[in-house]
């Protein structure tokens, strides 16, 4: 009847049991920041006017006189910064359980291009009124990269503002990439199946579990984010920033863009750019790199110091941005 017809029974994939916890369920979880993500920013977005003279009073007027809309953008706030926190624990996940050797290399790199599209999708969301600082660190950037930032620069039209063209690429051109290579990375999940445990060994045999099985568990560790969530939004909402001043650093950027502000003081603006390129360069070769056939962390000593190293090195670094 409806799986004749729609095929429902092709979502069902063997899964092995040790993919039933919460550890390997944090690609799920993800999905879940990003649907909520979605839901609110389609509300958000009937009601936020991203014309540069009109934003920041939009945003206000959203804040004070609108149903629901400091909720809405409060866990807009607080699900932007989980869904980056669970999509980084998801990639570090993956890379210490070596879950991207071969053939899974290519879902790695799926994998590792959402991840930066969500930091864009973070960084992009910050770039209004109340961001006027991450706008002018757009446009700094912007010329470093010359001819290939022409996009990213006002020159590009004279009639459609920055701002307004990166608030499309934030609520459309981002969601949309994002939401292709979820697409892409479902199905190569379901070709080569959840990848094993290094640590348990795989059983003789695999029963295939329906789709709507393991869409529960992963419904109901969502749910209990959801409220994590909803209860930050009720109790921490953002604070509405201050009226930008042109040359004045007035607001302070989010948590995981403090990693390469050093950077900027020490060597300039152009190694904002060089730094983000070189972190996530490597991220994405990370399966080129390691060709070694062993998959626990501690049979790969090179690769497992390489990415202490690289966590530590940003920890460090980012406390040493100024408040």
């Amino acid at each position: 009847m409806i799986d004749e017809r729609m095929g429902i029974k092709a979502l069902a994939y063997p899964v092995p049991e040790h993919a039933n916890n919460l550890t390997w369920s944090l690609g799920g979880l993800t999905t879940v920041c990003f649907v909520t993500l979605l839901v609110s920013g389609i509300y958000l977005a009937q009601l936020y006017n991203p014309v540069p003279e009109l934003a920041n009073q939009s945003v206000r007027d959203l804040v004070t006189h609108v149903w629901l809309g400091n909720f809405a953008r409060a866990l807009h706030y607080w699900t932007a910064q989980a869904m980056f926190v669970l999509a980084l624990l998801h990639l570090l996940r993956v890379f210490f359980h070596a879950s991207y050797k071969k053939p899974r290399e290519g879902n790695w790199i799926v994998g590792t291009a959402m991840f930066l599209l969500t930091f864009l999708a973070v960084f992009t969301g910050t770039v209004d009124q109340e961001g006027y600082e991450a706008l002018a660190h757009n446009l700094d950037v912007a010329k470093v990269l010359g001819g290939a930032g022409f996009w990213f620069t006002p020159n590009l039209s004279k009639h459609v503002p920055i701002v307004l063209r990166l608030y499309t690429a934030h609520a459309v051109f981002i969601p949309g990439l994002i939401l292709l290579l979820f697409v892409w990375h479902a199905l190569l999940v379901k070709r080569h199946k959840i990848s094993p445990h290094p640590d348990i060994p795989a059983p003789e045999t695999e029963t295939p579990e329906p789709f709507t099985a393991r869409l529960e568990r992963v419904a109901a560790f969502g749910l209990v984010l959801l409220g994590l969530l909803s209860l930050l939004a009720v109790l921490l909402p953002p604070v509405l920033g201050p009226t930008p001043v042109a040359g004045i650093e007035i607001t302070r950027p989010l948590w995981m863009f403090w990693w390469f502000f050093p950077m900027e003081q020490w060597f300039g603006i152009a190694s904002i750019a060089v730094v983000i390129a070189a972190v996530f360069g490597l991220i994405f070769l990370v399966p080129f790199l390691d060709r070694s056939p062993k998959r626990r962390w501690r049979g790969r000593p090179l690769a497992t110091a390489a990415a202490v190293v690289l966590l530590l090195t940003l920890a460090v670094a980012a406390p040493l941005w100024p408040v």
